[in-house]
């Protein structure tokens, strides 16, 4: 049954030990149902990983959601709430976000999270182990409605810390490593915010600022122009390839990226697989202000903007780091205020 994490690599079977000492035995039986299975096939790089101009780790949306429950069991030994942060990823399809780029949802991203609850009720695994312990499908369909998985933005919830953590350790780019996450994981605890409401927060100033430093970084590397330019190429490819009939929706959910990229390589129309390619084997972007001519290119003004604004114990009192720190709000600013050039390209024609 363990197999799952058996075959992660060393690296991240330490990231997950610090997450939680103890692996809850009954994710194993969840983990193992297809329909998270079908997540190991995805990358939480949103396909960027496939292009020379990255060098990421791999980091497979299975991993982010079973590291998001592992946190969500660390802090609260809640089976339900666990077993929410598990799913919350559930309906992901191939690409991560660049689906949402297909549906023009530059700004939520998130176009896909809708069929969560289908996707559960339809599964007969999950559904019969959710009845044999007990749980209603509407108790784990939803982390939304647990404040330690997830909450707004700017708050910190399991699922925002999660995914700063590993991209930091490298599925975004190399900036810590397991000590410095160890640091950082260790200084958090539960705390209640200006609602009254509970929130993952950090014990001690100068680690939450080492924290929105990193996480500023991140933040911005989110909107780089390769990657904006990245997802939008593949956003592109995915829509007309739909458009032609050489893929279907149903597939960006049922298929691994790379049985999707199989077929992108090897369809009959050669612009598709020459663009792809062209992309795959570049090393670096264009970037310029002015309209480019004759090339594929990549303009979003208006990009979703992912920063945390973390509460801090201090004096007594539970604050948002922005009101007691001047580093961290200048990192949280430049977060705020970062915009990718005008326009991003590369020398080809794509024909959409």
């Amino acid at each position: 049954m363990n197999n799952y994490l058996q075959n992660l690599n060393e690296t991240i079977q330490k990231y997950f030990k610090i997450l939680s000492n103890e692996f809850p035995e009954f994710l194993y039986e969840y983990i193992n149902t297809p329909e998270m299975q079908k997540q190991a096939g995805i990358s939480v790089t949103c396909g960027t990983i496939y292009s020379k101009m990255y060098d990421q780790m791999w980091y497979s949306s299975l991993d982010h959601s079973v590291a998001v429950a592992l946190i969500i069991w660390n802090f609260t030994k809640d089976k339900k709430q666990t077993l929410s942060g598990l799913f919350h990823d559930i309906a992901t399809p191939v690409f991560k976000h660049t689906i949402d780029f297909m549906n023009k949802d530059y700004e939520k991203q998130e176009s896909t999270e809708e069929l969560t609850t289908k996707i559960i009720s339809e599964s007969t695994e999950i559904m019969n182990l959710l009845n044999r312990d007990g749980i209603k499908i509407e108790e784990v369909c939803d982390y939304h409605i647990y404040p330690i998985a997830d909450n707004d933005t700017p708050m910190l919830s399991s699922d925002r810390l999660e995914y700063t953590l590993s991209n930091a350790l490298g599925s975004v780019e190399k900036i810590w490593g397991l000590k410095e996450i160890e640091e950082i994981y260790k200084n958090i605890e539960i705390q209640k915010n200006e609602d009254g409401i509970q929130e993952l927060g950090f014990k001690n100033l100068e680690i939450a600022e080492k924290f929105v430093h990193t996480m500023s970084i991140l933040s911005r590397l989110y909107r780089r122009e390769k990657t904006i330019f990245s997802m939008q190429l593949l956003a592109d490819i995915m829509k007309k390839m739909s458009v032609q009939n050489m893929i279907t929706v149903n597939d960006l959910y049922k298929l691994s990226e790379k049985e999707i990229i199989s077929k992108i390589e090897n369809c009959n129309d050669e612009n598709i697989s020459k663009c792809f390619n062209i992309w795959k084997n570049a090393t670096e972007i264009n970037t310029s202000d002015t309209l480019p001519i004759n090339k594929y290119f990549v303009s979003i003004e208006k990009m979703k903007v992912r920063y945390i604004n973390p509460l801090v114990r201090n004096n007594g009192k539970y604050t948002r780091i922005l009101d007691i720190s001047e580093s961290a709000k200048n990192d949280i600013e430049q977060a705020l205020t970062y915009k990718a050039a005008k326009y991003t390209y590369l020398d080809f024609e794509f024909n959409n």
